[in-house]
C-alpha cells in the first residue's frame, strides 16, 4: 500500500544507535522528519546524514526531530553516528518492516544486477501524527534544505 500525504503515518517501535526502542509516538506534538536512506558509511547516504547534522538546530527551532531509517543493525548505526557525530535517531530496521510500510522497500537495480532495498524517500509527519510531505526517489543535493523550507512554511502558512 502506497503511503500519501494527508493519511495518518503508519505507527512504528525500532531500536536507535543507543539500543533504546524509538516509536512515533514518543514526538507527539512535533513534527517528524521521517528519512529513509539505503545503507550506513556509503557516500549519498553520509551526505544525507551531515547535511541533516549541520541544519539540525534550524529543525529544532521549527519544532521538528529527524529520525533516519536504514536496514543497518544497531552496531553499525552507532559507529556512524559516532563517525559523524550525528545528534539524532538512526533506527535499525533490520528486517524491513517499517520500510515495507511506508513502500519505500522497492527492487532496484545496480551494474546489472537487481535486489531489494530502500528507495531515498523522505516523509514530513505533522504533530497530529498525519504525513503532510512526501519525497520519493529523493536526490541527495539541497534535499535537506528543501525539507527544511517546507517544515517553516507549513509552520507559519
Amino acid at each position: 500500500m502506497t503511503v500519501t500525504e494527508g493519511q495518518t503515518a503508519p505507527s512504528f517501535t525500532l531500536p536507535s544507535q543507543t539500543g533504546e526502542n524509538i516509536s512515533l509516538e514518543d514526538f507527539s506534538g512535533k513534527y517528524v522528519v521521517l528519512y529513509f536512506y539505503p545503507k550506513d558509511m556509503t557516500p549519498g547516504c553520509t551526505t544525507e546524514a551531515c547535511d541533516f547534522r549541520d541544519h539540525y538546530t534550524s529543525f529544532v527551532d521549527e519544532n521538528a526531530v529527524i529520525i533516519g531509517v536504514s536496514p543497518d543493525p544497531v552496531k553499525r548505526h552507532q559507529t556512524f553516528v559516532e563517525k559523524h557525530d550525528l545528534p539524532f535517531y538512526l533506527l535499525a530496521d533490520e528486517d524491513h518492516q517499517l520500510a515495507e510500510a511506508y513502500d519505500v522497500w522497492k527492487l532496484k537495480k545496480n551494474f546489472g544486477k537487481e535486489y531489494m532495498g530502500i528507495e531515498r524517500s523522505t516523509f514530513i509527519i505533522n504533530p497530529e501524527g498525519q504525513i503532510e510531505k512526501v519525497w520519493r526517489k529523493v536526490k541527495v543535493k539541497g534535499h535537506v534544505a528543501e525539507a527544511l523550507e517546507y517544515i517553516k512554511a507549513s509552520r507559519n502558512g
